[in-house]
């Protein structure tokens, strides 16, 4: 397995509840697939480099997971139709 990690912003108007369970839905995605969460970190609310749909502040949500390109492939899916996520990206980490 490779190790990946997944960066998305969430609208900043989002309530506590709908924001934890968002993270939760896509950390279930990387175990449904038998992946492995290494890292889980809410960065909180930070100001946009611009405005993105009329919003100049985001929720960040930082993600580690081990695991195989089929995982990263459902979760750049389910991001994009996700009306919550301003935006997302998923990088494959080296070896080091």
């Amino acid at each position: 397995m490779r190790q990946y990690e997944l960066m998305y912003i969430l609208k900043s108007d989002l309530e506590e509840e709908a924001v934890t369970s968002i993270m939760e839905k896509f950390k279930g995605i990387v175990e449904q697939y038998n992946g492995e969460i290494v890292d889980l970190d809410k960065w909180g609310k930070r100001r946009l480099a611009y405005e993105i749909e009329d919003y100049k502040d985001g929720l960040y949500i930082l993600m580690h997971y081990k695991g195989t390109s089929e995982i990263s492939n459902e979760l750049d899916r389910l991001l994009k139709i996700n009306e919550s996520v301003l935006r997302h990206i998923i990088i494959r980490e080296d070896e080091k």
